[in-house]
C-alpha cells in the first residue's frame, strides 16, 4: 500500500547521502525557529484569550471567551488551503523558499494583532480584524509544518532521524512556553486597566524579531538533500521534467498513507490542544464549579508553564528512544496511556489543588510527547520525495481542521451545555482509540531510508556499513519470498518480525 521501497534494492556506497553534523544542526535550528514563532503566537492567544474577549469582543464573559476561542478555530478553517497550496509548491520549488514564506507571513500576522483598536474603539471592525489576522496565520502555518517535518526529515541521517525530528517539537514546546511566560509576566506587572489598555499587546509584538531570525537563519542553508536529488534527476532532460510533474491528483492517489497520517494527527492534536489550548481555561471552569474555590489564576500559569517544561526535557530523550527501540512501540504507549490515564488525569486536575493540577497536568503531557515526539520523524516516512511535503501539508491540515483545531472550543461548548468536568476524558480516550488502530497500519521507518530518497548518513565511514546492512535486508526479503513489487507491509513483517 505504502512505505520505503529502499531495501528493495541494492545501492552503491556513492550513492549514499552524507550530510554532516554541522549542516544538520543549522538545519535543525532553520526549521525549529518557525515553531517556535508559531507555538508563540499560540501560548500568548490561549493565555490572553480572556483578556481579548474583554477588549475585542462585543460579548461579555464566557460568550466572549467561545467567540475568542471560535476566532482560534478559523484559523485552523484556512490551514487545508495553506497546505494545498503550500505543501504541492515545496514539492516543486523546494522546501526552504516555502518555509522561508510562512514564516514572514505568520510574524507579521502575529504583529498585527497586537495593533488591533479595541471594540471600544473601532466597534465591529475590531473583531474583522482579528478574523482577518487569524485567517493569514492560518493559511501560513498550513504551509509551515508538514514542510518543515519533511525539512528536518530530508536533512536526518537516517539512524538519527527519531531524535533530530524531536527537536523540531522542543522548538514546538519552547515557542509556547516563551508564549506563555511572557503573557504570564505581563498578566503579572500590569494592573487590569493597564493589561485592558496596552498590556496585552506586549506579547504579540515580540514575533518580529523571531520572524527576522528565522529568515535569516533558513536564507543561510541550501534545500535538503532529497528535494536537491530530486531536482537534479528531473533537469536531465526536459522530457523526465515533464514525466515527472506531479499533479495535485497524484498527490491524493496516496490517500491510504494520508488516512494513516491523518489518523496519527487526531490522536497527537486533540490532546495538543487539550492540554495547550483548553486546559487553562477549564481550571477557571473547574473553580466557578466549586464555588470560586480553587487555584489562582497566576497558579494556573505556572502549573501549565511547569508542565510545558517537564515534556520540554524528555521530548529529546523520547525521540533518542524510537531510534532504538522504534516509531510503532513508542506511539502504541501514547495511545494506551490516554485511553488508561485519562480519567485519572482529570480527576486530578478537577479537584483543583495545586498539586493535583499539576500531577493530572504531567499524565496529560506525557501522553502527548509521545506523539509529539516521534510524529515529526513518522508522518513524513509515509510518502516517497516527489510528492511529501504536499501530501503530508494536505493530509496533516485537513484532519487537524477537522477535529483537532477546534477542540477547546466544542470540549468547552459540551462542558458548559451539560455541566459535565468529565468530557476532556471522554475526548481523550476517543482520540487514544484513534491512535491505536492508526499505528496498527503505520509501517515502521526506524532506520531506514525515506521512501524514495537515497540513504543518509552524517559521516563518509557510515555509507558502507549502511550499504551493507541494507543488502542484508534485501537478501532477507528474497529469501522469504517477498516479491520486489509486494506491498510493503509483507516486507515490514518480515523485517520486524527479525
Amino acid at each position: 500500500m505504502f512505505g520505503p521501497d529502499s531495501v528493495r534494492r541494492r545501492w552503491s556506497v556513492d550513492e549514499v547521502t552524507v550530510t554532516h553534523p554541522d549542516v544538520i544542526k543549522r538545519a535543525i535550528g532553520a526549521a525549529a525557529i518557525g515553531n517556535i514563532t508559531e507555538w508563540y503566537d499560540f501560548g500568548v492567544y490561549s493565555y490572553m484569550a480572556l483578556t481579548i474577549g474583554d477588549v475585542i469582543m462585543p460579548l461579555e464573559g464566557s460568550a466572549a471567551t467561545l467567540m475568542t476561542y471560535a476566532l482560534m478555530a478559523v484559523a485552523f478553517l484556512f490551514r487545508p488551503l495553506g497546505g494545498i497550496i503550500l505543501g504541492p509548491l515545496s514539492d516543486r520549488i523546494g522546501r526552504n523558499k516555502v518555509l522561508a514564506m510562512t514564516m514572514i507571513m505568520m510574524a507579521s500576522a502575529t504583529v498585527a494583532i497586537g495593533l488591533i483598536p479595541d471594540y471600544a474603539h473601532a466597534g465591529v471592525w475590531a473583531c474583522v480584524l482579528l478574523f482577518l489576522c487569524r485567517v493569514l496565520q492560518g493559511f501560513s502555518t498550513g504551509g509551515e509544518y508538514g514542510n518543515a517535518m519533511t525539512f528536518i526529515a530530508e536533512y536526518a541521517p537516517d539512524k538519527k532521524r527519531g531524535f533530530l525530528g524531536s527537536l523540531l517539537e522542543v522548538g514546538t514546546f519552547t515557542g509556547y512556553l516563551l508564549g506563555a511566560g511572557m503573557s504570564a509576566l505581563v498578566m503579572a506587572l500590569c494592573t487590569t486597566d493597564q493589561l485592558h489598555s496596552w498590556g496585552w499587546r506586549l506579547p504579540f509584538f515580540l514575533a518580529l524579531p523571531l520572524g527576522f531570525i528565522g529568515v535569516y537563519l533558513r536564507s543561510k542553508l541550501g534545500d535538503t538533500p532529497a528535494f536537491e536529488a530530486l531536482e537534479a534527476l528531473e533537469a536531465e532532460s526536459e522530457q523526465r521534467e515533464k514525466d515527472n510533474k506531479v499533479s495535485l491528483k497524484d498527490t491524493f492517489k496516496m490517500w491510504p498513507a494520508m488516512l494513516v497520517c491523518g489518523g496519527l494527527v487526531i490522536a497527537w492534536n486533540v490532546t495538543n490542544y487539550m492540554l495547550t489550548a483548553y486546559m487553562p481555561s477549564f481550571l477557571s471552569t473547574v473553580t466557578d464549579h466549586k464555588g470560586g474555590q480553587g487555584i489562582s489564576d497566576n497558579m494556573n500559569n505556572v502549573s501549565q508553564i511547569i508542565v510545558m517544561a517537564v515534556c520540554l526535557a524528555i521530548i529529546p530523550l523520547i525521540g533518542l528512544a524510537s531510534d532504538r527501540i522504534g516509531r510503532k512501540t513508542i506511539v502504541r504507549i501514547g495511545s494506551v496511556m490516554l485511553i488508561v490515564l485519562a480519567f485519572p488525569s482529570l480527576m486530578l486536575i478537577t479537584r483543583n489543588t495545586e498539586g493535583s493540577v499539576i500531577a493530572g497536568l504531567i499524565i496529560m503531557g506525557l501522553s502527548l510527547i509521545c506523539f509529539s515526539a516521534t510524529m515529526p520523524s513518522t508522518l513524513p516516512s509515509l510518502f516517497p520525495t516527489a510528492v511529501r511535503a504536499g501530501a503530508l501539508s494536505i493530509a496533516f491540515n485537513i484532519f487537524i481542521s477537522a477535529f483537532c483545531g477546534t477542540t477547546a472550543l466544542y470540549t468547552g461548548a459540551l462542558v458548559d451545555a451539560t455541566g459535565n468536568l468529565m468530557w476532556p476524558a471522554y475526548i481523550l480516550i476517543i482520540a487514544g482509540v484513534i491512535g491505536l488502530v492508526s499505528v496498527h497500519f503505520l509501517p515502521e521507518s526506524n532506520g531506514r531510508p525515506l521512501w524514495g530518497s537515497a540513504p543518509s548518513v552524517e559521516h563518509d565511514h557510515e555509507a558502507q556499513g549502511v550499504v551493507k546492512d541494507l543488502h542484508a535486508e534485501a537478501d532477507q526479503l528474497k529469501a522469504a519470498g517477498v516479491r520486489e513489487d509486494a506491498p510493503y507491509e509483507e516486507a515490514d513483517e518480515v523485517l520486524t518480525k527479525s
